[in-house]
């Protein structure tokens, strides 16, 4: 799916190459901006104190289930029949019931995955918000994420706005983003100003470069004595 929207990317930029290059664009890194967020780092601890409950209640239900296991294999010899398949049914009833609430609380779209997307929710809608206005501010038309599922091969640090959207949120302090400081060359003032491009090599058809004509040396003319 990722190869997918990378090529889907790629594919509008070379159908639609010069009217690419006429728009302006940045990308930023999500991830790194929310772990700045003090409303995602609560929504993570919350979150985690939720999956440490509920594996806490699993590992109860599966030491449970270990001792009638136990209790069941030093007994059977004792047993009748009857009394057998009895505890075999608690046993099947009770390894289903583990699994069920394991699949319930862990798996995909179970309670912690619902419950992290609520708390997450937040930090998520101030971070888009943050996001909107510097796409406003700055004029800009496309805003990619680094941290995405599309597939960026090669970001250019000076399209970086990943600062602006943290000083947009309040979290562009020095000793909030020591943890990740953007790289040495990264544009520091306005991400706009690109170096102008090379200039082009002369050709017989388009002669851009013109040379500079030569000084031609006068020679002195002697004047006739009268």
């Amino acid at each position: 799916m990722k190869k997918l929207k990378c090529f889907l990317v790629l594919g509008l930029f070379l159908l639609f190459g010069k009217e690419v290059n006429a728009q302006r664009f940045g990308y930023i890194d999500s991830g790194f901006i929310l772990q700045k967020m003090p409303a995602y780092a609560n929504a993570q601890a919350e979150v985690e104190k939720l999956s440490q409950s509920w594996q806490k209640e699993i590992e109860g239900m599966r030491a449970e289930l270990e001792k009638l296991q136990k209790s069941y294999q030093a007994e059977e010899i004792l047993l009748t029949p009857d009394m057998k398949v009895k505890r075999q049914e608690e046993l099947n009833r009770k390894e289903t019931e583990l699994r069920e609430f394991q699949r319930k609380m862990f798996g995909f779209e179970g309670s912690l995955f619902k419950r992290r997307q609520e708390l997450i929710k937040p930090a998520q809608d101030q971070l888009f918000e943050a996001v909107e206005k510097i796409v406003r501010q700055r004029g800009l038309n496309f805003m990619f994420d680094k941290s995405g599922d599309v597939v960026m091969l090669y970001t250019d640090p000076r399209h970086d706005y990943t600062e602006f959207v943290l000083e947009e949120l309040g979290l562009a302090s020095k000793e909030q983003n020591t943890a990740g400081a953007r790289p040495a060359d990264a544009l520091k003032d306005d991400p706009a100003d690109v170096p102008p491009l090379p200039a082009a090599t002369e050709t017989s058809e388009n002669p851009t470069n013109k040379r500079a004509a030569p000084t031609r040396k006068t020679t002195p003319v002697k004047k006739k004595n009268n």
